[in-house]
């Protein structure tokens, strides 16, 4: 099979030395490849190496063609215009001015052969379902959601030879990920897809499944690569039970042949003692008995070393991707009468409203819910107090905490434990890192900069960041948490959401997730309203 795309012997290392990749090499060929792995591993910084954003400290990466990248975290100035982020705005000037009847050179050759280009935009924009969006309009008018799919509606006006898409259903609702699907599927060339989104990785042909540092390369969709490691790891843990039992059989014999060597030895001196054979007999059989021992001796340690090598190969052979977050934090329970959060005639900007009373009592969980664009956000930066409202007002009784979808509540020069002290000054350095090491973030993991994580872990040391906030918080605002998290950091932050005790609001469009985490209300925002629904309703 023709390849496209080839890194060899790829190196690279963030400034602080912490190394990411040494001597890594892979190639994708033409076909949809989902690139997995745990958070940390390396996905993303594959991608921008790539794509030409990091540079390798060594290796080369070759590419046929066209690269069209699509990050992460899609960050646009919001006073570009619409055309200006799908890189026509130009050509499109350069057209209106002919069609004007300004016949200047310059505009003949800036619109070159692509006479359709306002065409070609508002198709590739209606099939990603944007086609209410003008061409005029700003950035700052659309959502976040919006604002990936029209990073991708630039990527396929260029039409690229290779396109990465990472995490690119982060932000997006159902509807437009079911456009983002049919993109992918109908894609002809080479594509490289980082995605925890399950339905989206069953479109791929094979998984390139990243893991320290090296690649292991599976046929099929997701699914597929499941049930292949799931084999594979059923087939480690056998090898583990035999590698242990191996290890206590040779310990006994280790242990048997110490007991008979003494027997012999002891034997020997008493024979010794009683002069019963000539001295030169004696000292011979001694000797012999002495090398003997010593054969004996080393032939049963090296075993035994053997089968403790073998014991470590197995063992490292199984995975260990599951370790649980920890949020069994004091002071965040709510009692279940208590008001936590007042809402009363709030309008907002960009146009939503929620009308009458909204309370929200005691530690319930409520999902916020809506498609993309319908105010979801800004909902939760008023009443984080991030934005003001046009009208009404929004009160929290308890103490609040925000994790917005950006994570920017870190500071990138920072590191781990020095952002969370930021927001537990009181704390010594002894408990910030005891309390790190229950969001896995152990040993020197604590002191990585900020700026090296990766989204998952990103995402993880914000959250420990605001739960062990001073005061602690009883009502806890999460925007879209599952983006960029692999599917075991999903159930990490599942498992810590069961064992916190205040109240929450969490805006998401990741269903599965929703339903996972005991939600006790269901809030629709739809058409500037808020109202009560149920996950039925929605699905």
């Amino acid at each position: 099979m023709h390849t496209s795309l080839t890194c060899t012997s790829l190196s690279f290392s963030w400034p602080d030395g912490t190394p990411v990749f040494d001597d890594l090499q892979i190639a994708f060929g033409p076909g949809r490849s989902g690139l997995v792995g745990v958070n940390g591993s390396g996905k993303s910084t594959l991608l921008k190496l790539i794509a030409g954003e990091l540079t390798p400290s060594d290796g080369t990466v070759r590419v046929a063609g066209e690269i069209g990248y699509l990050p992460q975290n899609v960050t646009l100035d919001t006073g570009l215009r619409v055309d200006e982020a799908l890189g026509i705005a130009a050509t499109r000037a350069a057209l209106h001015a002919i069609e004007a009847g300004d016949v200047a050179e310059e505009h003949f050759t800036t619109v070159g052969d692509d006479w359709d280009v306002e065409e070609r935009a508002r198709a590739a924009l209606g099939e990603l379902g944007l086609d209410h969006i003008d061409l005029d309009r700003t950035i700052g008018e659309v959502s976040g959601g919006e604002s990936v799919l029209l990073r991708l509606a630039a990527l396929l006006l260029r039409r690229p030879d290779v396109l990465l898409l990472d995490e690119p259903t982060n932000n997006l609702d159902v509807y437009a990920r079911r456009r983002l699907y049919d993109t992918v599927a109908s894609w002809g060339g080479v594509m490289v897809v980082v995605s925890h989104d399950r339905e989206l990785l069953e479109l791929v042909d094979q998984i390139a499944d990243l893991r320290s540092g090296e690649v292991t390369w599976y046929g099929g969709s997701y699914s597929v690569y499941e049930e292949a490691l799931a084999a594979e790891q059923e087939a480690a843990e056998r090898m583990v039970r035999v590698a242990e039992a191996d290890l206590k059989k040779q310990k006994r014999e280790l242990v048997d042949a110490q007991v008979k060597l003494a027997r012999r030895k002891r034997y020997g001196q008493k024979m010794f003692e009683q002069k019963r054979e000539p001295k030169i007999v004696m000292g011979a059989r001694k000797r012999s008995a002495q090398e003997s021992a010593g054969k004996h001796r080393i032939m049963h340690e090296e075993k035994l070393a053997g089968a403790r090598e073998r014991l470590d190969e197995a063992v490292d052979a199984v995975r260990d991707d599951d370790d649980e977050i920890r949020v069994d934090l004091p002071y965040t329970a709510v009692p279940p009468g208590r008001t936590v959060l007042t809402v009363q005639d709030l309008e907002l900007r960009y146009g939503a409203r929620v009308g009458g009373v909204l309370d929200l009592r005691g530690p319930e969980r409520i999902a916020l819910i809506g498609r993309n664009g319908a105010g979801k956000t800004t909902l939760l930066r008023t009443i984080a107090g991030e934005l003001e409202p046009v009208a009404g007002e929004t009160a929290a009784h308890v103490p609040l905490r925000f994790l917005p979808q950006r994570l920017d509540v870190l500071d990138d020069g920072r590191t781990v434990a020095e952002n969370v002290a930021r927001f537990a000054p009181g704390a010594t350095n002894n408990r910030i890192r005891a309390r790190l090491a229950r969001f896995l973030f152990k040993g020197a993991r604590a002191d990585q900069p900020a700026a090296t994580l990766s989204g998952g872990e990103r995402f993880r040391a914000a959250l420990a960041a605001l739960m062990l906030a001073e005061p602690a918080p009883q009502l806890l605002m999460l925007d879209e948490p599952t983006n960029n998290l692999d599917m075991a950091s999903v159930r990490q932050l599942t498992t810590a959401l069961e064992s916190y005790e205040g109240a929450l609001i969490v805006a998401s469009h990741d269903m599965p997730f929703l339903e996972s985490i005991g939600i006790t209300r269901w809030l629709l925002l739809e058409e500037g309203e808020l109202k009560e629904t149920t996950p039925e309703a929605v699905g």
